[in-house]
């Protein structure tokens, strides 16, 4: 067996995981039926945004990372309506935004308001730490969240949002890349058998 052969355990776990990606992704037939999307569908369901092409996947998974990080509701129609003017691939966006889910959430909210919390630097700057206590003293929880969890928050999710959509880009870009120069390799070594 060949280092670029999987094995048969490797391949059936490929494609039960593609499987079940492929049942995420709304369909175009499905997405032509949404009430959501009924204003825009003439223009959202347009053949050249349904292309796997090698500009329109990257900018599908920026688009679908920046939408399911900084829209935690309705992110999945938001990123077909913004795939339009991008050029996006629609089931590309959509299917990013699915890294915001039930089980992704809470860490995704923790580190937003570490990450936020580091960026604002809330409370380092001043002698005493007047806003910690001035949290403590006041009503609790929903002070702490208006003065300084929310904007913390708020920022976090900026930069999660902007450094995934990159990040994304970049390897969805690399990945075609590879995948096209994989496929060329392939094509010359069968001509030389």
């Amino acid at each position: 067996m060949s280092v670029a052969e999987p094995t048969a355990d490797a391949a059936g776990w490929m494609a039960r995981t593609g499987g079940w990606l492929r049942g995420q992704v709304p369909t175009r037939a499905s997405m032509e039926k949404s009430v959501l999307l009924r204003p825009v569908a003439h223009r959202v369901l347009a053949p050249a945004l349904w292309r796997f092409t090698r500009r329109s996947v990257p900018r599908g998974v920026a688009l679908g990372a920046l939408t399911g990080i900084l829209f935690p509701f309705a992110h999945m129609p938001l990123a077909a309506t913004l795939a339009l003017p991008v050029r996006a691939n629609v089931p590309t966006a959509v299917g990013t935004t699915l890294i915001n889910n039930p089980l992704t959430i809470g860490p995704l909210f923790w580190a937003a308001y570490r990450i936020g919390r580091w960026m604002l630097r809330l409370d380092r700057d001043v002698p005493g730490h007047p806003i910690a206590r001035g949290v403590e003293a006041h009503a609790g929880w929903l002070h702490w969240l208006v003065a300084q969890g929310g904007p913390a928050t708020l920022v976090g999710l900026v930069v999660i949002a902007v450094g995934l959509a990159i990040s994304g880009y970049a390897v969805a870009a690399l990945a075609w890349r590879w995948r096209v120069a994989w496929r060329w390799r392939n094509r010359a070594s069968s001509r030389a058998n």
